[in-house]
C-alpha cells in the first residue's frame, strides 16, 4: 500500500506474571524427553524436558526456559511430570540464523496493557467480499473519510496504518490523523463508536500493520513479544476484529541458507509467525487475519526463493511464502497486491504484466493451484482454499500503478470463478465458485473518484451467487 498517490505510483505475550503449572495425570513412568538446551533452536511440536517435566514447543524458540515460559500465552506447553528412561536421541537443533542480540529500542510511550480481552465473536463474511483500506492515520490527496461515513458495501475495512516506533522495536502504534492534517477528522470516541456500529452490522474492521513507510522487522523474541502486546492493546482500545499484515519494503527477508519455506529459520520470519499465532490464540476463532503482500514476495517465489543456493538474487524474493504456509489454517483472506509490480512469471512459464485481466488471472491462479518454489518440484507451495483468496487492484489511476478498468477486473473474476472469458491463459486451478472477492487501495481514493470501484464491483460480486 502507499500513503500517498506519489508513493503509490512509485517473552511471547506476558499474559500472566508467574508460571502456571498444569496438573499432570500422567504416570511417573512417562519418559523424559531430551533435556532443554538454552543454545538450541526448537520448532513447533519439539518436546524437551526440564526439572522433571516435559514441554512441547508451540513455535520456533531459542533461549526461552520452558519452566518460565509455559503460561497460557507463552511458547511452551507444560505436559506434566516425567520420569524413567530419557530418550537417548535428542532433537537435532537448527543452526540459528544470525540476528541482532540487543533488545529493541525502548518506547518513549507508556507500555500498553496486555491483559487478555474477551474473545472476538465468530462472524461470517459474505461469500464474495469487498475489502478496502481506509486512510485513518494520515492525510493525502484523496481526502479524509470518517469511519461513520464508510458505505455499507465494504465488508472488511483495513485501518491504515499501525506503524512501529522503530524498524526493529516491534512496538506498533496507531493514532488518528490530527485535525491539523485531516480536516473533518472525528474524535477518538466517535471513531470507536463508528467501529462498534460497523461490527454490529456484520462488517470486519482490522488494524493494517506496515504499509510502505512502516517497516517491521521482528529480529528478536523481545520485539516479537512487544509486537503482540502492542497490537493487542490497539485491538482492545478500538474494539477491532483482527489484523491485516501489509509488510512491504525490507520488512521480510530470508537469511542465507534458509531455503525451505516449510521450515523457516530466519528470525524475522519465525518471530512474525509466532506473534500472529499468539494473537490468534488470544482472541479465539473469531480473530480475522488478512494479508496484502506484493507479488515480489509471493508469486516471484515460483522462480526465486531468497538469495537461493546459486546466489545473486534478492533475499526478499518469495519471503512471504513461509508466513502464508505456516498460517494457512489461520488466514481469513490473502489478497496479494496485483499492482506496483514488475512482470512476474506464471504457471504457463510466461511473463505477465500488470494493467489487464491477464495479470490478475495468472497471479491468482498460482495461489489457487499451488506451485513449485524456485523451480523445485519436490518443494511445492500447496494451494490455499478458494474462500481464502482475493486479489488487490487500485481503485483509480491515482491510487497505484496497474489500474484496470472495471470490465477487466470483472473479466478476471469471471475467469477464476467460472473458467470462462480467460483470454489466452489456461487456468490450472479449474473453477473456483467460492473465490472470496476483491481488495482495493483505497476506500478514500474510491470516494475521490465517485465510488467507481464500489459501485461497479459490489453488485457484480453479489450476482456471482
Amino acid at each position: 500500500m502507499r500513503r500517498s498517490a506519489i508513493l503509490a505510483a512509485a517473552a511471547a505475550l506476558a499474559a500472566a506474571c508467574s508460571t502456571v503449572y498444569v496438573a499432570s495425570t500422567a504416570s511417573a513412568a512417562v519418559a523424559c524427553a531430551p533435556a532443554w538446551s538454552a543454545s538450541a533452536v526448537y520448532v513447533k511440536d519439539n518436546v524437551v524436558s526440564k526439572d522433571g517435566r516435559n514441554f512441547t514447543a508451540k513455535w520456533w524458540t531459542q533461549g526461552e526456559d520452558p519452566v518460565l515460559k509455559s503460561a497460557q500465552w507463552d511458547v511452551w506447553i507444560n505436559n506434566g511430570a516425567c520420569g524413567g528412561t530419557t530418550n537417548p536421541s535428542p532433537f537435532p537443533s537448527v543452526s540459528p540464523s544470525t540476528s541482532p542480540s540487543t533488545s529493541p529500542s525502548p518506547s518513549t510511550s507508556p507500555s500498553p496493557s496486555t491483559s487478555p480481552s474477551t474473545p472476538i465473536p465468530v462472524g461470517g463474511l459474505p461469500k464474495h467480499a469487498l475489502i478496502g483500506y481506509l486512510h485513518s492515520s494520515f492525510a493525502n490527496g484523496s481526502g479524509y473519510l470518517r469511519m461513520a461515513d464508510v458505505p455499507a458495501e465494504w465488508d472488511i475495512i483495513n485501518l491504515a496504518f499501525g506503524e512501529p516506533t522503530s524498524v526493529t522495536s516491534g512496538d506498533i502504534r496507531f493514532t488518528l490523523c490530527p485535525a491539523t492534517e485531516c480536516p473533518g477528522v472525528e474524535t477518538e470516541a466517535e471513531f470507536i463508536a463508528a467501529i462498534k456500529a460497523k461490527r454490529a452490522a456484520g462488517k470486519k474492521v482490522l488494524l493494517s500493520i506496515g504499509g510502505a513507510n512502516g517497516q517491521v522487522q521482528l529480529t528478536t523474541t523481545a520485539a516479537r513479544d512487544r509486537f503482540v502486546s502492542s497490537v493487542s492493546a490497539i485491538i482492545d482500545r478500538y474494539g477491532l476484529d483482527g489484523v491485516d499484515i501489509d509488510f512491504e519494503g525490507h520488512s521480510l527477508s530470508l537469511n542465507t541458507g534458509d531455503t525451505d519455506f516449510k521450515n523457516p529459520t530466519t528470525p524475522v520470519i519465525v518471530n512474525l509467525i509466532s506473534a500472529i499465532k499468539s494473537l490468534k490464540a488470544r482472541y479465539g476463532a473469531g480473530f480475522v487475519l488478512t494479508m496484502a503482500p506484493e507479488t515480489f514476495f509471493v508469486q516471484l517465489g515460483y522462480q526465486y526463493y531468497g538469495s537461493g543456493p546459486w546466489g545473486g538474487q534478492d533475499p526478499r524474493a518469495g519471503s512471504y511464502l513461509p508466513v502464508i504456509h505456516a498460517l494457512r489454517n489461520d488466514i481469513t483472506v490473502l489478497h496479494v497486491q496485483d499492482y506496483n509490480s514488475g512482470s512476474i512469471m506464471g504457471l504457463d512459464n510466461q511473463y505477465h504484466s500488470m494493467g489487464g485481466a491477464d495479470f490478475h488471472i495468472a497471479m491468482t491462479d498460482m495461489l489457487l493451484a499451488g506451485f513449485p518454489v524456485a523451480g523445485n518440484t519436490a518443494n511445492v507451495f500447496p494451494p490455499l482454499r478458494e474462500d481464502q483468496i482475493a486479489f488487490g487492484a487500485p481503485s483509480s489511476t491515482s491510487a497505484g500503478n496497474g489500474y484496470v478498468a472495471p470490465a477487466g477486473v470483472q473479466q478476471a473474476v469471471t475467469c477464476l470463478v467460472k473458467g470462462t472469458n480467460c483470454g489466452g491463459y489456461t487456468v490450472r486451478s479449474g473453477t473456483n465458485p467460492n473465490f472470496r472477492g476483491l481488495m482495493t487501495w483505497s476506500i478514500n481514493w474510491d470516494k475521490f473518484y465517485s465510488w467507481e470501484f464500489k459501485n461497479s464491483h459490489e453488485p457484480f460480486l453479489n450476482a456471482l451467487g
